[in-house]
């Protein structure tokens, strides 16, 4: 990523992962209530946004191999996306080839720190400086 990049990303990133600590961590019954219907539970649903710049195909499911994988072993979905995004003050779009990760989750006060080990090993293995993550709580059923 470029150096602009990283800095917009880190500073979403922070505030999201902030956001998602507090939303994974705080008790069930403290949360606004879910009217989730059916055979649906209320659970919590994790995107992460992954940049690749200068990250092959091949390295990408090494890491999604022995990082994310072990740490939700029940299921994960992966996406190919592009993202873009005009850093402050610029007229020109930067642009770059990403991954998103979504893990359907039961609310748990572990979750944050798997999601964080998974953000750390990232930007150390492939010397990012950010990663995007999205928590939200949703109607889960399988």
């Amino acid at each position: 990523m470029r150096a602009p990049v990283i800095g917009l990303l880190a500073i979403v990133a922070c505030t999201a992962f902030a956001f998602a600590t507090l939303a994974v961590t705080t008790p069930a019954d403290a949360q606004s209530p879910l009217q989730c219907s059916g055979a649906q539970k209320p659970w919590m649903v994790a995107e992460l946004l992954f940049g690749r710049e200068h990250v092959s195909e091949k390295r990408w499911r090494r890491f999604l191999a022995t990082e994310i994988t072990p740490r939700f072993p029940d299921g994960l979905t992966v996406f190919d996306a592009r993202g873009q995004w005009r850093p402050p003050g610029r007229k020109a779009i930067a642009r770059e080839r990403s991954k998103i990760v979504m893990i359907a989750m039961p609310p748990s006060s572990g979750n944050d720190r798997r999601l964080a080990d998974i953000i750390e090993a990232y930007k150390a293995r492939f010397k990012q400086q950010s990663v995007g993550l999205i928590v939200r709580p949703a109607c889960v059923s399988f």
